[in-house]
């Protein structure tokens, strides 16, 4: 019995849930603080790898998620806030939410870019019915690595760690 169970946690881990684009801030203030940390967070992945630019500029559109926080004892999830934009332009915000279930201890940040090749991969997105496995389809950002970032389905996505924490996940 216990084998099965862990047979499906293994199945179930690392599904993640990314919202469309009806989760704006409630307030003016709010906003602006989204904003700022969208932009903090790109020009540091630009500095990380300085291709990304023109990755994103080449994409129909993407999601920045500044602060993706993620945790576990077991059972975890994450969530993060950010904006949309499509060809260059901010359109929208969106959240990003993963349940995962399995061997994990620990929790870390990190910063998410989704990248859509297509208008109908961002329409997808838009309309919350984006569902993957992100640790399957999750690059690193480092030097080099938009240039080889690979699109399943028009996504891709592009990750970095902000901050580290003990534990295993």
């Amino acid at each position: 019995m216990w084998k099965q169970i862990m047979s499906i946690a293994i199945l179930v881990t690392g599904l993640v849930i990314v919202g469309g684009c009806a989760t704006a801030p409630s307030s003016p203030e709010g906003k602006a603080d989204l904003t700022r940390d969208v932009g903090t967070a790109l020009a540091k992945a630009k500095v990380q790898d300085p291709a990304l630019q023109a990755f994103l500029d080449k994409a129909y559109g993407y999601a920045i998620f500044p602060t993706v926080g993620k945790g576990a004892v077991g059972v975890g999830g994450a969530y993060g806030k950010g904006e949309v934009f499509e060809q260059g332009t901010q359109i929208g915000y969106c959240d990003l939410t993963q349940a995962t279930i399995g061997v994990a201890l620990g929790g870390q940040a990190f910063t998410e870019i989704i990248a859509f090749e297509t208008k109908a991969a961002l329409e997808n997105f838009k309309n919350g019915n984006l569902k993957f496995a992100a640790q399957a389809t999750a690059t690193a950002l480092k030097a080099g690595a938009s240039a080889n970032a690979k699109y399943t389905e028009g996504v891709s996505v592009l990750s970095a760690r902000r901050l580290r924490s003990a534990g295993t996940g």
